[in-house]
């Protein structure tokens, strides 16, 4: 037993070099072929599979290495972190092949990472591990004592499960007077016995010859099998019955129905009577055949008992058994040969589909798989193709019945985001059968696009004195890549302007791109501004778009007039002198005033509401000219006192008063008083009303001092004991944002007047100038 294994494990190693000195010769497409020996105790190392692709450790668990078999089930195990093939069970070759030989197991080794195909051969060697078996114990044989010496008797042969070397080899027999043994060949291979008469037997002497049969192998150590051969010698039957052929052949298509007519073999006997009638039988058939074909015993018509298949068996041979009344018989062989047809559709075994492959990669791998068809020769022959021209992929052979599915193009999710291939894989035969593989590609979205603004530029609107947290308005914009890579996330990008302060005015939701005032706009300081939002998606790496976004504070009427001339805060009221000759329409005075805010709102109209006597005076609504609407009479009242109502257009109106004092004087003239000659400044910025008043109010009242002095010195010559002033404006500039130059009707200049009081001369002397338009800053840096 020792020597037996020794020897085993040298022929291993002499095969296993000459597989690796064909492997060196073979080209990359040749497979690569090991080999077993059967019945091997525990897992039997096959190869190191990491040394003969080439491959690392590390590569073992990085490319995923596979063993797939096609067909067969799989007896390997791959040792992941060795890179060991090995058995994973004790293989008996009989089991695993039956006669085939040699035995071999077809299997497929595969990488992923990139994708990577190897064929594979594994060899089953066969070792010695059957005897020979007689299916009877004991056989019986009729000899006719008439049969002459060179007669041959066929006797059943035993059974070996091994094959090689190790089956049958021949047959031998205990020593007799009368009989050897012959050990024949069929034309399939395989042996049987046939017994020899020697010389002829004589009944009376010898009326039965007991022998032994045995069954020798040659393998190592030999093995054999052995059963009893009881030879009754018959009294004369002098003829067998002889069949009209030796040997019948036919072709059978595979899917023929049962009970068809295969053959009808027939056999003729010259004796009569009993020892002529004859019987048909199958000799020494197997269960198989036994199963499938049916033998009529009186007609010889042998038929299908039950339905063929090409790709299990290709054929049939066995024996049929003439045998007369008289116990004699003949014999001839039946050879059924099967045709294949095209009864089996291709089969096709996916071996690799991802999930979903990403966009813009070029030629990615989608789908490996193999096809199969159990037919042979033009019924076994394969196409593959995709229904669909139009998609973007393509199929690739790699290997014998393997393929690739491929894409040509790398493709867009944004365009497609899913693809429904149909894979149709048709047989050559006739009819063509065909089998369809659908498969849904998804396509993984990769962040290839920047968010996109719904509009290019934004303008939003507010009121004036808005309430903080006000809601201005949404800024939205849309991402074409999906998952993560299309959530937005909306931010305030620094202004241009490094004097805007952006963060005190506006916030922005960074989820939604809602818009927030963060205090009360003031229209009068800040009339627009212009910032830009940021979007970035959360993609990797993140992509961003920008949008510019002007917001435009509207006006709100929450400014009142302000009333320039005539001053209202001076120690002592302004009076306007007007002579007593005056005509209707003489201009006494002029109301000027201003609104801080704009448009609509800052048209100012006039109104005269109280007079000390009625119908003597009228302000134009437009410009707030205070003239006279008649003459002037004697008996009219020398003071009066005016109240006039500025009012602008804004809802609700907002309005101011100021009261006017006129003093009628005899014998005034309109003496020729100079313009100072000064050249208007530009006007300079003043957001703080308070500064305006403060520098008008002390400007007015020193004037005013003046005058009354003035007027006060030539009073008292003339012994009156009123003291009258005169009022005037302040030479300077006013604040921009005081005064409104629309243009729509309202009189929104600022006067300025001079009075003068000569003391050497007899009258006073009042001039209106002409007006002086100063030059204001705009405070609104977004206009």
């Amino acid at each position: 037993m020792e020597m037996g294994r020794t020897l085993i494990c040298r022929q291993r190693q002499v095969l296993f070099f000459f597989f690796l000195l064909g492997l060196s010769l073979v080209g990359a497409a040749e497979p690569r072929r090991y080999s077993v020996v059967e019945e091997a105790e525990g897992s039997s190392f096959v190869t190191n599979l990491a040394k003969d692709l080439g491959l690392g450790q590390k590569d073992l668990s990085e490319r995923s290495v596979r063993v797939i078999s096609k067909g067969n089930k799989l007896h390997l195990q791959l040792d992941q972190e060795t890179g060991d093939l090995l058995v994973n069970e004790k293989l008996d070759r009989e089991e695993v092949c039956g006669e085939t030989e040699p035995c071999v197991l077809r299997f497929q080794v595969l990488l992923e990472n990139p994708f990577e195909f190897f064929q594979a051969e594994l060899q089953v060697i066969d070792i010695n591990d059957h005897s020979p078996v007689f299916l009877d114990k004991e056989m019986l044989l009729k000899v006719s004592e008439s049969s002459p010496p060179g007669a041959t008797f066929p006797l059943k042969s035993a059974q070996d499960m091994d094959v090689g070397p190790n089956t049958i080899e021949n047959y031998v027999i205990s020593p007799n007077s009368y009989f050897r043994v012959l050990t024949r060949i069929r034309s399939d291979g395989q042996k049987y016995p046939e017994l020899v008469l020697d010389k002829a037997i004589d009944r009376e002497q010898e009326t039965e010859v007991r022998l032994v049969l045995t069954a020798q192998d040659s393998g190592t150590p030999p093995r054999s099998g052995t059963t009893q051969v009881h030879i009754e010698v018959v009294d004369i039957n002098d003829n067998a019955p002889e069949f009209e052929q030796p040997f019948y052949k036919v072709q059978i298509p595979e899917d023929s129905p049962v009970d068809l007519l295969v053959v009808k073999v027939s056999a003729t006997d010259v004796d009569i009577g009993v020892n002529g009638e004859i019987s048909y039988s199958f000799f020494q058939a197997s269960d198989k055949i036994g199963e499938t074909f049916e033998i009529n015993s009186v007609t010889g018509e042998i038929r299908l008992k039950e339905q063929l298949d090409f790709e299990n068996i290709q054929s049939f041979e066995f024996n049929v058994e003439a045998r007369d009344g008289g116990s004699f018989s003949g014999k001839c062989t039946v050879l059924a040969q099967i045709v294949d047809v095209n009864d089996h559709t291709p089969e096709l075994i996916l071996s690799a589909f991802p999930s979903s492959i990403p966009e813009n990669s070029p030629e990615t791998v989608v789908a490996v798989f193999s096809v199969s068809d159990l037919d042979s020769g033009e019924n076994g022959k394969i196409s593959c193709f995709i229904q669909n021209d139009h998609l973007p992929f393509y199929l690739k052979s790699s290997m014998e019945n393997f393929y690739t599915l491929l894409t040509e193009k790398p493709l867009d999710r944004e365009n497609t985001d899913k693809y429904n291939i149909i894979i149709t894989v048709t047989d050559w035969g006739t009819p063509r059968l065909t089998t369809d593989l659908n498969l849904t590609v998804m396509v993984a979205d990769v962040n290839d696009n920047a968010p996109t603004f719904t509009q290019a530029s934004y303008t939003l609107f507010v009121r004036e004195n808005n309430s903080p947290a006000l809601h201005l308005g949404t800024i939205s914009a849309t991402d074409r890549d999906a998952g993560t890579n299309a959530l937005i996330t909306y931010s305030l990008l620094p202004p241009r302007d490094p004097q805007l302060a952006l963060a005190s005015l506006v916030s922005i939701n960074a989820d939604n791109g809602q818009l927030f005032a963060l205090r009360a706009l003031d229209y009068e300081a800040l009339r627009a501004f212009e910032f830009r939002v940021g979007a970035t998606d959360r993609g990797s790496p993140a992509l961003s778009s920008e949008a510019p976004v002007r917001v435009l504070v509207l006006d709100a009427n929450d400014n009142a007039p302000f009333v320039l001339y005539p001053l209202q805060n001076a120690s002592a009221p302004c009076t306007e002198l007007v002579p007593r000759a005056a005509e209707a329409g003489y201009l006494v005075s002029k109301v000027v005033a201003v609104d801080g805010d704009a448009g609509q709102n800052a048209w100012l109209s006039y109104q005269l509401l109280k007079a000390t006597e009625p119908g003597l005076f009228s302000v134009w609504a437009h410009n707030g000219e205070v003239r006279t609407a008649r003459l002037l009479g004697e008996r009219d009242a020398p003071r009066h006192r005016l109240l006039v109502q500025v009012r602008d257009n804004g809802e609700p109106p907002l309005s101011a008063s100021v009261t006017l004092h006129v003093l009628l004087v005899d014998g005034f003239s309109q003496p020729y008083l100079p313009l100072p000659e000064v050249a208007p400044e530009r006007a300079q910025a003043d957001s703080l009303t308070v500064y305006l008043v403060i520098v008008l109010a002390s400007v007015s009242s020193l004037f005013l001092f003046s005058v009354l002095v003035l007027v006060g010195v030539r009073l008292c010559r003339r012994g009156r004991a009123a003291s009258l002033g005169r009022c005037s404006v302040p030479e300077g500039h006013f604040p921009g944002h005081l005064v409104d130059v629309s243009g729509t009707g309202t009189f929104s200049r600022s006067y300025q007047y001079e009075v003068s009081l000569m003391g050497d001369s007899e009258t006073s002397e009042f001039k209106f100038l002409k007006p002086v338009q100063p030059n204001f800053l705009d405070h609104s840096p977004g206009m």
